[in-house]
């Protein structure tokens, strides 16, 4: 009997999820090209980044039924994001994977779309760094 393959969800499980973006926002909150564009305390947005990242995995609606629809690009706009920045984001998440041990297909998987997601987040072009 083959198995059905797990959502990714169910393949990171919520206990590394929230691992993973826990050890992100510290780092978010030490880089230098990161912390100017977030709030000095990062524990509601974590939450929030916790339920996208849930909902984005496959999990539970958890963001949409709270905050509504993501709209992501749309509530990214009043934040300067560069391609530096975009970079820096995803420099700070992959340090996040090493730490909680992702690895493999999954990481592959997961990090692919999350370039994506942050190139497509990038509001502000051929602006001095960041």
């Amino acid at each position: 009997m083959t198995r059905k393959p797990l959502i990714p969800y169910e393949e990171i499980g919520a206990e590394k999820l929230s691992d993973l973006i826990d050890r992100f926002y510290e780092k978010v909150a030490k880089h230098p090209d990161l912390y100017p564009i977030f709030p000095d305390d990062l524990t509601e947005t974590a939450r929030k980044q916790k339920q996208f990242q849930t909902q984005y995995l496959g999990g539970p609606n958890l963001y949409t039924e709270e905050h509504g629809h993501p709209m992501m690009k749309a509530r990214h706009m009043p934040f300067p994001i560069t391609p530096v920045r975009a970079e820096a984001w995803l420099s700070c998440m992959s340090e996040a994977m090493d730490e909680v041990g992702l690895e493999g297909p999954f990481r592959e998987m997961y990090y692919k779309r999350l370039v994506m997601t942050a190139h497509h987040m990038v509001n502000r072009i051929g602006e001095d760094r960041p």
